[in-house]
C-alpha cells in the first residue's frame, strides 16, 4: 500500500507517506469541528433548517476551511510543498485548469 501511494504521491519515503496521511486525517477533524461554529454563527442551524439545504451549505463552509487547513496543518508537519501542489491540482479541477 505504501509503495503505490508513494509512486501516486511522488514522494521517497514511508515516513512522508505518513506524514501526509496524518495531515489528511487531523485536517478532517478539525474542518468538521470548525464548520459546526461557523454554521451557528450565521445562523444556520440543522433543527431549524430543511436538510436537503442545510448539508449543502454545511459541505460548502467545510470545504474552504478544510483546504486552508491542510495548507496549516501541513506547514506545521513538514509537508507545505506537497499539499501547495495538492491543493492547485484540485482548485484546478473544480475550476476546469490543468
Amino acid at each position: 500500500m505504501f509503495e503505490k501511494l508513494k509512486a501516486k504521491w511522488n514522494v521517497k519515503s514511508n515516513f512522508q507517506v505518513v506524514m501526509i496521511l496524518l495531515v489528511f486525517s487531523i485536517t478532517g477533524s478539525i474542518a468538521v469541528r470548525i464548520a459546526g461554529p461557523v454554521l451557528g454563527f450565521i445562523n444556520v442551524h440543522k433543527e431549524t433548517m430543511n436538510p436537503f439545504l442545510f448539508w449543502p451549505i454545511r459541505i460548502l463552509i467545510i470545504f474552504p476551511i478544510y483546504q486552508f487547513m491542510l495548507l496549516i496543518v501541513g506547514t506545521l508537519l513538514g509537508q507545505f510543498k506537497f499539499f501547495w501542489e495538492f491543493q492547485k491540482k484540485t482548485v484546478g479541477r473544480m475550476f476546469g485548469k490543468k
